[in-house]
Formats: C-alpha cells, structure tokens, sequence
C-alpha cells in the first residue's frame, strides 16, 4: 500500500466521479494498485483556468477491469472516505513546492509531474493534508465564543496523523469532516439559501445557513461539494422531509403533499430555480438530485 497522486479536471475525457471512481487506461495499473487501501490526493492541472491544486482525498477499495471499456481500468473509491479540502492547496507555496518528491537530484521539478497517476510520499501527504485540512480558522467570521449551552459544540476535531510502521494512517472524524463540508458548501454558495436567495449574517458574524447534504451521509452520500446545497433553516427542514427537492436543470419542485403549498411559493426565490456556484463542477450532480427526488420527495 502507498498514498498516491490522481490528477483529475473536471472536463476530463475519462469516466471519472471522484467520489466513486477514477478511470485510468492500463499505463497506471501498477501505480494505482499499488494505492490499493491506502489514500490519494486528487490534483487540478495548473493549466486549468482557476485551478484549486490538490483539492481532495479519497481512499482506493479496489481496481477492476472497466467493463464498459476494453483496456480501461476502474479504481473505486472507499464510500464515505472521500472529502474536499477546506483549503485547496496550490503547487507551490511560500515555502516553495510542496509536493517535495517530484524534486531530482538537481533540485528540479522531475517529468513525474506530468503523469496523471504517481506515487506520493508520506511526508508530502502529511504536508498537503495539513494545509487542505488547516482548522486553524473557523469556516466563517465569528464573535461569539460561548456557545456550548445551545447543545451543538462546534469543537475542533484534529487531523490526525499516526505512524503505524511503513505507512501513515489517516483517521478524519465526522466532526471535522462535517465543518470541513460547511465550509466548501458555504463557499460555494457565498453563504447564501439556494431556494429563498437570501444571505443572513446574524449579530455574531455567522451566516445563519447550513450545508445539507442532497444524498444524506447515512445513505452513503458522500462529502462532496456537488453532493450539496446551502440552505437556511425553514428550506432545510422541507428539504429534508421531502415537501422541496430540485429538477436536474436545478428547478424547485414542491410536494403535492405539503398542505400549503402557496406558503412554500412564497419564500422561494423569484425566479423558481435552486442558486448555482459559479463553478460548473460545484452544482449538484444529477446523479444525487435523482435518489433525492426517487427516496426522499413525496411526489
């Protein structure tokens, strides 16, 4: 087992979900099974237009032959390892490069910068994990420091890091993972409820809005930004219980259930359709709005 590098952009001509899979063609078979139950670092190439670097880990279950495609190999992603950084972190930094493993002997960047799949050492792992998963900072601006009465502590949950012989270990609770989630969601969506359009920041500095997932986490969604919305506390709960969900063109859909649906109408934006991200990789994946509409809205 080893950690490993996956380079991965979202216009990629290969069958990639980074959240469930990474197609390779057989050049990197030996370098991705030898990633076999250990964790990879996804790379955006520097020559995308506002690239995010390494943006995301995710641990490899298995490699299987792509039965879709001749030739073609599938690395399948260990449900719920997967998790977007908090801070994207660039090639280099004011420290220099950072993944130090690509240097040769001369100090150079080496041609293993350019493979889409490479070996990663578990020094530059620790590094890049440390500034992706820097918790250093709150997710967003704010001023009240008491607030354990309210009954949800937001303690800081470490990344942690354990020697364990050869290899690192990487163990990331749920806590930090659900702050993490906030935070790229939140970010995402400049704080703002894609169903009322409304951002609210309340006395204390906090955006009173929250991640939800689409495809919840104990239904094996995964902490991907795609795989959620911002969404304020009344949309949130209608969301959940399925009186609201989205179209895959990201249009509001309302339950004929709900036993007041001229209500719902009137706190939904204008313009009838979920706020999207700039980003096009951001917006909510089809795949996930469809469990929703099929599991969870009472059509």
């Amino acid at each position: 087992m080893g950690f490993g590098v996956f380079i991965h952009r979202s216009d990629s001509i290969y069958d990639d979900s980074p959240a469930e899979q990474y197609q390779f063609p057989s050049q990197y078979l030996r370098r991705v099974e030898a990633c076999v139950g250990d964790w990879i670092v996804y790379y955006e190439p520097s020559k995308i237009t506002g690239t995010r670097g390494y943006f995301a880990i995710a641990k490899i279950q298995q490699v299987i032959p792509d039965p879709k495609v001749s030739g073609m190999f599938l690395a399948l992603i260990e449900p719920g390892s997967y998790l977007d950084f908090a801070n994207p972190v660039p090639f280099n930094d004011a420290g220099g490069l950072v993944e130090r493993g690509l240097l040769n002997d001369q100090g150079r960047i080496s041609g293993r910068a350019q493979s889409a799949v490479r070996p990663l050492l578990p020094s530059d792992f620790d590094r890049i994990c440390h500034l992706g998963l820097d918790e250093t900072a709150p997710p967003l601006p704010r001023l009240d420091t008491d607030n354990r009465a309210s009954g949800f502590e937001e303690a800081q949950a470490p990344f942690q890091l354990e020697q364990q012989r050869d290899r690192v270990s990487v163990t990331v609770s749920r806590v930090l993972r659900d702050r993490v989630f906030r935070r790229v969601v939140l970010r995402a969506y400049d704080e703002r409820c894609v169903v009322t359009g409304i951002k609210l920041i309340n006395g204390s500095g906090r955006a009173e809005v929250a991640a939800a997932h689409i495809r919840p986490v104990e239904k094996n969604g995964p902490d991907i930004v795609n795989n959620g919305i911002a969404l304020s506390g009344t949309a949130h709960w209608m969301f959940d219980r399925g009186l609201i969900s989205l179209a895959d063109d990201l249009e509001i859909l309302i339950s004929r259930q709900t036993n007041d649906p001229e209500s719902i109408r009137s706190i939904i934006n204008k313009s009838g359709y979920a706020l999207h991200p700039t980003r096009v990789p951001d917006r909510p994946h089809p795949h996930f709005l469809h469990w929703h509409r099929e599991n969870c809205f009472k059509q």
